[in-house]
């Protein structure tokens, strides 16, 4: 598998390629909108055709590139049935998707939004906002509930091989990749504590609206055009 990890500086964001060397089919996870002619360039100058988009929920914080994407190369966007209804593929738990040779599984992780998906691809977890390295996302818009968003981390993605590496939407601490061994046993937020002194942290934290929420919420459930352009 041929794998790179990008960054939008302006919103701490990553996003990640995936491809399958041998078909040379590929796939973006979590683009962001002002970064799509940098991932367009990375896609020719590997030689990689983009077949899929995956979102794993609608970004508060910045404008995805998927409908952007998908209209220059055909590929397919795919996120959660509660996610933006603009999307080729509506995925479940469960579900698998294919990038040539490679199988990405599909795992339900809400809380953060009650959209939120993960992703894994062999031993690559993507985790969206959900986990976080050395943190997790916040829990208090778009349907997000902290009770859910531990039980997500705790019996689904923390029940994964403690190898598993895990690659998160967003770094704000200069930190690129953990794994979940590794978050099971450092992770301030998680690591020895209950699921009420979770809940109770979480719901007590009394956070400014992210940035962009007014914006990006609407354009992201349009594919990341913005409200005018998606009534037109």
């Amino acid at each position: 598998m041929l794998f790179r990890q990008l960054f939008d500086a302006e919103t701490w964001t990553y996003t990640y390629l995936i491809a399958d060397e041998a078909t040379r089919e590929a796939a973006l996870i979590d683009p962001v909108l002002e970064q799509v002619d940098r991932d367009l360039q990375l896609l020719t100058e590997l030689g990689l055709k983009l077949t899929l988009v995956l979102e794993t929920h609608v970004h508060a914080d910045h404008i995805t590139g998927a409908g952007q994407l998908r209209e220059r190369t055909g590929a397919r966007v795919a996120a959660s049935p509660a996610g933006a209804p603009c999307v080729d593929l509506q995925v479940k738990d469960g579900e698998e998707l294919a990038v040539g040779g490679l199988r990405i599984q599909v795992i339900a992780t809400p809380g953060h939004t009650d959209d939120s998906l993960s992703f894994l691809v062999g031993n690559k977890l993507f985790t969206g906002d959900a986990l976080l390295i050395r943190a997790c996302g916040r829990a208090d818009f778009q349907n997000g509930n902290a009770g859910q968003l531990y039980d997500s981390i705790t019996g689904r993605l923390f029940t994964l091989p403690d190898e598993t590496e895990v690659y998160p939407g967003h770094d704000y601490a200069g930190l690129m990749m953990s794994t979940i061994g590794e978050e099971k046993r450092h992770n301030p937020r998680l690591a020895g504590k209950s699921r009420e002194a979770f809940i109770e942290f979480m719901n007590n934290r009394k956070l400014a609206p992210p940035k962009k929420l007014d914006i990006a919420v609407p354009a992201n459930r349009a594919c990341g055009k913005p409200a005018h352009q998606a009534m037109a």
